[in-house]
């Protein structure tokens, strides 16, 4: 079945449908192969996400709204704060951080902060990269900044590597996806969480269950999240267009095979949290409720997107959620 699936679906394919049965087809069959030889994890180009994930911001308003909203709960959790530290547990290339820094710079109840930033990521050159544009960015504005990179996963660190000091205002900041485990083990990374103890930790999910599940469960949730996306991308985008390719084959077909091929994304077989909402809160975080601005701006940025008329806006749960009209 596996074989006919790819000789009757292409990538490039005219509809969506046909484009999902296409990158589902590979993903099955790298289970498959790895069922025979082992289960082998291909190496991650954090260059080419990247850069697709540039893209996915530039057509659709799934990141600018995770990061806006997040901005928000940050500056309001920053408010009369002279030391502020942002610990980013997945930075790639700090693409949100500048609307805050502006923001920051430009706040007329208070001078701005001295911002310290802790960038993790798997890449020290990347890191690197978006450390000196986010200092460039930041001398520009006036601001004093001081960044540190740390090319290792979050969840595989200590406390003691992040150098905290009291007088600072700590704000978390945790973008998930399923492209490649950016955390490590959950019950370190939820250990270091509590000593942290930060002022507002600001969590951003995608809605689709990939773990605790058996297979067939996992295979009909991803099918029913990825149908969904690549249809809201094909309502929007040519199935010729460059950059829609780019996003459905170096973002979306490798979070397909993350979940899917590997029960993913691959980690080291421990017991992984279900929910991490529900995690956090059993652990002594309290959820805040989001505010009428993070609500705002929320809105603000759908009517910014020339295609926002597709999307729906959410408030379920003490969360905020974007999907599209059919989600």
């Amino acid at each position: 079945m596996s074989l006919e699936l790819t000789q009757m679906a292409s990538p490039c394919g005219p509809s969506s449908a046909e484009r999902v049965v296409a990158y589902f087809a590979v993903a099955m069959a790298s289970r498959i192969m790895n069922s025979w030889l082992g289960i082998c994890s291909p190496l991650t180009s954090h260059k080419s996400i990247h850069s697709s994930f540039q893209v996915f911001n530039n057509i659709t308003p799934f990141i600018k709204f995770a990061h806006f909203t997040s901005n928000q709960a940050i500056l309001e959790a920053f408010h009369k704060s002279d030391r502020v530290h942002i610990i980013d547990l997945d930075i790639m290339q700090g693409l949100q951080w500048p609307a805050l820094f502006h923001i920051l710079a430009t706040r007329t109840d208070r001078h701005p902060p001295f911002i310290r930033m802790t960038g993790f990521g798997t890449s020290m050159e990347i890191l690197m990269e978006t450390g000196m544009q986010l200092s460039n960015f930041s001398t520009r504005l006036g601001l004093s900044f001081e960044f540190q990179p740390i090319a290792r996963k979050f969840g595989e660190t200590d406390i003691s590597i992040m150098h905290m000091r009291r007088v600072e205002t700590v704000a978390v900041h945790w973008l998930q996806h399923s492209l490649y485990d950016a955390i490590g083990p959950d019950w370190n990374t939820m250990k270091l969480l509590q000593q942290l103890a930060p002022k507002v930790m600001t969590l951003v999910e995608q809605y689709i269950v990939h773990g605790g599940l058996a297979f067939p469960d996992r295979f009909v949730g991803c099918l029913h999240y990825y149908s969904t996306l690549f249809d809201s991308l094909g309502a929007h985008l040519w199935s010729e267009e460059v950059g829609r390719h780019n996003i459905e084959r170096h973002l979306l077909q490798k979070e397909i095979s993350n979940i899917l091929a590997v029960g993913g994304p691959a980690r080291s077989g421990e017991e992984k949290f279900y929910r991490w909402r529900s995690e956090l809160r059993r652990h002594g975080f309290v959820q805040v409720a989001m505010s009428r601005n993070s609500m705002a701006q929320a809105q603000l940025i759908l009517n910014m997107c020339p295609h926002g008329h597709g999307y729906r806006l959410a408030q379920m749960e003490g969360s905020l959620r974007l999907g599209p009209m059919v989600f």
